[in-house]
């Protein structure tokens, strides 16, 4: 018992499988299988069940095995033998999948949510940014000055593709497996289509086999998640860069940080390190649910209760993630002239006298090994760039413009570029882009949370892509 069981975990689910059993009695009532009266009094069982779990005076026992077990055996000792039809035509197996779709379609909804959070953080602190600007890198060297608002807004166009693969996985596991069983489905005159209706689905399983063994969206979510962690590692690692005395581009706010237990002067960023540590966890969590799922017979095996606590996990962690680096990032404090101090070293202006040479004709490459041969000149010799550009005659005195402060930042010229004019564009049309993911998750969390009454049966509203049409294809 103590190595199967799964109820220390699988409580978290007890609302979804409420929810489940709710719109099952009502199936079972339409298909005659109940009359009014037993329906009701299932419906006031499964009601009381929920008041007990709330008030934390759900007594659970030692036989217990699962949350299903247990909200289908206090059920029973509610309603007594009415209590024992409410598992009539399903199967645990129809059962788990169908909550733990619940569960997941709702909380992926709200971690895009977060997401979407941060993302406005990003684009405040971009707008806030002005035209300061900082050096690009690559390689971890510096490269090309950009701005500072073209940098948030690279992390916040990233995070555009969580929400965007959050979503997408929502409407793929938006599928209903109750009603097929423990794997064949019924000869009761079910009707899973109303019941998938009923708690929301944009429809109901095509295959029973595939209804209970399919875990693809908890490894579809899993991933989500840990790219998204992944993306939040990236930001974090930059933190722990910029916060350090050798970059010095930023302070984080004491409410992010701690100090040392031996060293009085440290301030370390540990918020943005767990960030960056925790992404190891997540992807460990979905290396380990593909390698549950990948030798699997049809249908159902207990194999598959493996899939909740990494989920959970999951879910939790980047959560908890999230909200952090939101309070992390929102209460920063850029050092714009440290910056400024950084970007403004002549070698970074080398590809823009490399261009200059090409608007006069010269090829690219000869441009490039001129400029190059400057550079690598004044570090050797220790002469400064500009005395070099202006002695050169295919360079000269019209060419030290580029090498001033600040210059080489207002030619990138070219859309979606770091120069001025290119992020005032990308500015407007990451706000549009915001403003739609906003009503787009908001759409779809009310869709999810609120079943609307149709003829007489609640049904759901229904859920909306991004692309403003109603998904009611079926399939799991």
């Amino acid at each position: 018992m103590a190595f199967t069981v799964s109820l220390p975990f699988d409580r978290r689910l007890a609302t979804d499988d409420l929810t489940g059993s709710r719109a099952h009695v009502r199936g079972l009532r339409r298909a005659g299988v109940l009359d009014d009266g037993e329906a009701s009094i299932l419906l006031a069982a499964l009601d009381r069940v929920e008041e007990e779990l709330a008030s934390g005076t759900f007594a659970f026992r030692a036989e217990d095995e699962d949350i299903h077990t247990a909200v289908e055996r206090r059920v029973t000792e509610i309603a007594a033998d009415v209590g024992a039809k409410l598992h009539t035509g399903r199967s645990r197996n129809d059962q788990v999948a169908t909550d733990l779709r619940l569960f997941t379609r709702r909380e992926l909804i709200l971690v895009a949510r977060h997401v979407l959070g941060l993302q406005e953080v990003l684009s405040h602190r971009a707008a806030e940014a002005g035209d300061a600007y900082l050096p690009g890198y690559t390689h971890l060297q510096r490269a090309q000055p950009v701005l500072l608002s073209h940098h948030l807004l690279a992390h916040a166009w990233v995070l555009a593709r969580d929400v965007d693969r959050l979503m997408h996985s929502v409407v793929r596991l938006d599928v209903s497996p109750l009603g097929a069983g423990a794997l064949a489905g019924s000869s009761l005159a079910l009707d899973p289509d109303a019941v998938a209706a009923e708690l929301g689905f944009a429809g109901r399983f095509e295959n029973s086999l595939d209804a209970v063994s399919d875990r693809d969206f908890v490894a579809e979510a899993l991933f989500d998640l840990a790219l998204l962690g992944v993306h939040l590692s990236r930001i974090g690692e930059e933190l722990v860069l910029w916060s350090s005395e050798e970059f010095a581009f930023v302070t984080i706010d004491d409410a992010y940080a701690t100090g040392s237990s031996m060293l009085p002067q440290k301030k370390n960023p540990d918020v943005a390190e767990l960030a960056r540590g925790k992404a190891g966890r997540l992807i460990g969590h979905l290396a380990g649910m593909l390698a549950t799922l990948k030798g699997l017979p049809l249908a159902y095996n207990r194999d598959l209760q493996e899939d909740k606590e990494p989920l959970f996990d999951a879910v939790d962690q980047i959560t908890r993630a999230l909200v952090a680096m939101t309070g992390m990032l929102a209460s920063a404090q850029f050092h714009t002239e440290r910056m400024r101090e950084a970007a403004d070293g002549a070698p970074a202006a080398a590809v823009d006298l490399a261009e200059w040479l090409v608007e006069r004709g010269v090829p690219f490459r000869q441009a490039h090994a001129i400029v190059g041969s400057l550079v690598r000149d004044s570090l050797q010799r220790g002469v400064p760039l500009a005395e070099l550009v202006q002695a050169h005659p295919a360079l000269g005195t019209d060419a030290l413009a580029l090498l001033e402060p600040g210059v080489a930042v207002t030619r990138r010229t070219s859309p979606g570029g770091a120069g001025p004019g290119p992020v005032a564009v990308q500015t407007e049309r990451f706000g549009h882009r915001l403003e739609l993911d906003r009503e787009r998750v908001a759409h779809a969390l009310d869709a999810a949370s609120n079943p609307r009454v149709v003829g007489g049966t609640e049904a759901s509203s229904g859920f909306f892509s991004g692309h403003g049409q109603k998904r009611r294809g079926t399939g799991s």
